[in-house]
């Protein structure tokens, strides 16, 4: 990678870094407050539910402003918007007003992502593409686990302290950015397949999709509050969910080199039966500090394993026109079943107990199972095509930076290609993201302010955008 490339990474991985701290830690804070407060585990699903609700909205919309004023300029906006939301939870606390405030903040936060990753993949090359994943990858988990030991930190701080702590990073996430006087990327948006012609061309990796949202969302707003049940100080609470994030980032890219080797189907089954074992062993065996923490790795390592391998299991049934909108189409799904999964889970826990939620993660588990044998009988997987590419639930662009040139040509060899290209008549294979702008409508250049300023990056001189 040039020294050029890399220059032009590190700002964005850097805000990214900044303010993924904050958002990490800002999850499970949440959670705990509201326990605190005495609100039921059917009131703090809600709310956590309300951030997911945000993240889909904003996975559908946020690019149209991003196109509208550049990715320096939106980023900033996002943040600010980020900043103001977090540090309004911190001055009362109300489930109601949470809730939207939680809803605003996972719309910007999503606009954060969309902007990062449409720069890394907008600068560079096929050839380096995966790498810039790679760091975006390990920024993002490396500031998830620091966030969440930030909860020991800053927990003998006071009530609204953890709120400024989080605010001011969303705020300093901003100057990496703002710092660099660049000419934007170039982005297009691409509309996603219905949920219909998804159902159609692969149910296995809809479900899988949907399955992984169910299962992620549970992890990150209900496992802070049943470690908080039983007994464990904020301290520990945070050192438990950073070995969870931890397990994901360390077991993600092994289970998917697995799944290039073997029948994504076979490797999804094991997965999800995998997830059923763990979930038995936290309800069964007698746990102490060091076992809890192993099964948390695992169970971290398994669970966020689920969604890039039924991503790549899609892309080896899909025509190779077809798999950008896929996997926005897939993303959408999966924020769907985020959103659904805190208010489905937490009536369990309300009935069974605190257990309820490893009852619930056990049940979703065997469907995933049984959905993914039953198909398997159906229509036997071919040969893996799709070259397997770790990647976070985010946004579209996020989603689209792991179909690589291999993975199009894998589709277009493969043996259902025809059969389906009936079902997804219309689509055609999307142009490159990097090259010279088009003089027609379809593609429009932006230009933020600070690379027309000149040299020194004056940001009161120039206009936002024009027409290419």
């Amino acid at each position: 990678m040039s020294r050029q490339l890399l220059s032009m990474a590190l700002a964005p991985l850097l805000g990214l870094f900044i303010l993924g701290i904050g958002n990490g830690f800002l999850a499970t804070l949440i959670t705990l407050r509201l326990d605190d407060a005495g609100y039921s585990p059917v009131v703090i699903g809600w709310v956590s539910s309300a951030y997911f609700i945000g993240l889909a909205l904003g996975a559908v919309f946020n690019d149209r402003l991003l196109l509208r004023i550049g990715h320096i300029r939106a980023y900033g906006c996002f943040a600010s918007i980020v900043a103001v939301t977090v540090l309004l939870q911190g001055l009362w606390l109300d489930a109601y007003a949470w809730f939207v405030l939680r809803l605003i903040g996972g719309w910007a936060t999503v606009g954060v992502y969309l902007v990062i990753e449409s720069w890394l993949l907008t600068s560079g090359d096929q050839k380096v593409r995966g790498r810039l994943l790679a760091m975006y990858m390990i920024s993002l988990y490396a500031a998830g686990a620091i966030g969440q030991l930030l909860l020991g930190v800053t927990d003998a701080a006071g009530v609204t302290q953890p709120f400024m702590v989080i605010g001011m990073l969303a705020a300093l996430s901003v100057l990496p950015m703002a710092m660099i006087p660049r000419v934007s990327p170039l982005i297009e948006h691409a509309e996603p397949l219905s949920p219909w012609r998804l159902i159609t061309v692969t149910p296995t990796g809809v479900v899988g999709s949907f399955g992984s949202g169910l299962l992620v969302a549970a992890i990150y707003s209900l496992l802070p509050l049943y470690l908080q049940r039983v007994g464990l100080s904020v301290n520990q609470i945070g050192q438990m969910m950073a070995v969870v994030v931890v397990g994901a980032m360390l077991l993600q890219y092994p289970i998917g080199r697995w799944s290039d080797r073997h029948d994504r189907q076979q490797v999804l089954i094991l997965i999800g039966a995998f997830c059923v074992v763990i979930s038995a062993g936290m309800l069964w065996l007698p746990l102490n500090t060091w076992l809890l923490a192993g099964l948390l790795f695992l169970l971290g390592g398994g669970v966020f394993a689920l969604y890039p391998v039924a991503v790549s299991h899609a892309a080896d049934r899909a025509p190779a026109g077809a798999l950008v909108r896929m996997s926005q189409g897939l993303l959408l799904i999966n924020a769907i079943g985020s959103t659904l999964s805190p208010p489905l889970i937490t009536p369990v826990m309300s009935a069974v107990g605190d257990g309820g939620l490893f009852w619930s993660l056990g049940a979703l588990g065997l469907m995933l199972v049984a959905f993914f044998i039953w198909r398997r009988s159906v229509r036997p997987a071919p040969l893996p095509v799709a070259p397997f590419a770790p990647s976070t639930p985010m946004t579209s662009v996020g989603a689209e930076l792991g179909v690589t040139e291999e993975l199009m040509q894998g589709a277009i060899e493969h043996e259902y290609a025809e059969d389906l290209s009936a079902v997804v008549p219309d689509v055609e294979v999307a142009e490159p993201l990097v090259g010279p702008p088009r003089e027609d409508a379809a593609h429009i250049e932006y230009f933020d302010v600070d690379a027309e300023a000149g040299p020194h990056g004056d940001d009161d001189q120039g206009e936002p955008g024009s027409r290419g």
